[in-house]
């Protein structure tokens, strides 16, 4: 699965509105606490039969927490400020930052600590991105935006080498603004956040807006800067972003060893962005991952539903080169819909799978 999932209501109730993320000693009940959450949602992932577990992203209690603010929280921000500029996340706030950026405490360690002791399976570590940190802040200390960002990028590789060093396999950061412009300095604060990583394979998740299921599109002119936008105001026909035209090539110059797209249109159904890579093939050390799970709908695909986009992808990606997941984070959904959704991913791929073994069988 991409990552973000529904904690259980017991963790949301209590544990997630503490938890920072810091080292507690061995008869904690906090750290007690943050194993047996890491362990449900690693034992929910199983029983689906996924193949990598995830960790779920359980430093919160709403998506905003898990995707944003944590992260700002450990690297020493004051969290006020006005609200979000771009479109689909205006509601939210930005983070202050007065002095210098600072890795402030562990980001992911624990969190990774208590997946590695949850499952014996492959192990995938989140975090957000670095584009997408450095747009969020209310930067009142940094004279440009490239002295911000490799500041987050430094602070984050601090996080990422001790989570490598725990032997986590696949290490991810969420870039889910590049849809709507690299920053000039993109490349170099991604690559500069995962330098020196050893054992872990790098994955970039990127995805066209989602936060609620709100479709993505470019900002205009109709919203001005610190305020709240109005949807209604917006221009009739404001352009959406080219899903994976605006992503590929340029996301080939990251040091990545897998791209994961929400999708290759802007639904789980739509693969017209299929044709980029016929335009722009994969580089040989990058595998694609493809979502083929909606998680904007609380309706749960079938196996014969999944396996079909994945035949899809398999006229283009090779299948050695070719893994699915969902199309993005869970957490906005009930978590007996996601415990659904994700046993459809894995029994829509048994299908696929089944057919490609009787294929080379029979050759």
């Amino acid at each position: 699965m991409v990552g973000n999932y529904p904690n259980p209501r017991w963790w949301d109730a209590s544990w997630a509105r503490h938890f920072r993320g810091d080292r507690e000693p061995p008869d904690s009940m906090n750290r007690e606490a943050l194993e047996d959450v890491v362990a449900a949602i690693a034992t929910d992932q199983e029983n689906a039969g996924l193949d990598i577990i995830a960790d779920g992203r359980v430093h919160g209690d709403n998506y905003a927490d898990t995707a944003v603010y944590h992260y700002l929280r450990r690297m020493g921000y004051d969290l006020h400020g006005g609200h979000l500029g771009f479109p689909i996340y205006s509601r939210l706030h930005t983070g202050t930052i007065e002095r210098e950026v600072k890795r402030c405490g562990a980001m992911m360690v624990e969190q990774a600590r208590a997946l590695k002791r949850a499952t014996s399976k492959p192990t995938k570590v989140q975090y957000t991105g670095v584009q997408v940190l450095a747009q969020c802040t209310n930067d009142l200390y940094y004279k440009s935006s490239r002295d911000r960002a490799l500041a987050i990028a430094k602070a984050m590789n601090e996080d990422i080498l001790e989570v490598d060093a725990l032997g986590v396999d696949f290490i991810q950061l969420d870039e889910f603004t590049w849809p709507y412009f690299y920053e000039d300095w993109a490349i170099e604060a991604f690559n500069t956040a995962v330098a020196g990583v050893k054992n872990a394979r790098i994955v970039v998740h990127v995805c066209w807006g989602n936060w609620g299921g709100t479709p993505a599109y470019y900002p205009d002119d109709t919203g001005k800067p610190g305020e709240i936008y109005d949807l209604t105001k917006r221009r009739e026909k404001a352009k959406a972003p080219d899903a994976t035209r605006s992503i590929v090539p340029k996301a080939y110059e990251a040091r990545i060893d897998v791209l994961n797209l929400e999708n290759c249109g802007r639904r789980v159904d739509d693969m017209s962005g299929l044709d980029a890579f016929k335009e722009f093939p994969l580089p040989e050390n990058v595998d694609f991952w493809a979502g083929v799970i909606d998680v904007k709908s609380t309706i749960t695909e079938t196996a014969a539903q999944v396996a079909e986009r994945i035949e899809a992808l398999l006229k283009v990606i090779p299948a050695h080169r070719l893994g699915v997941t969902t199309d993005c984070g869970l957490i906005l959904l009930q978590r007996y819909i996601a415990q659904d959704k994700l046993h459809a991913l894995a029994e829509g791929v048994k299908l696929v799978r089944e057919r490609l073994g009787q294929a080379a069988a029979a050759e």
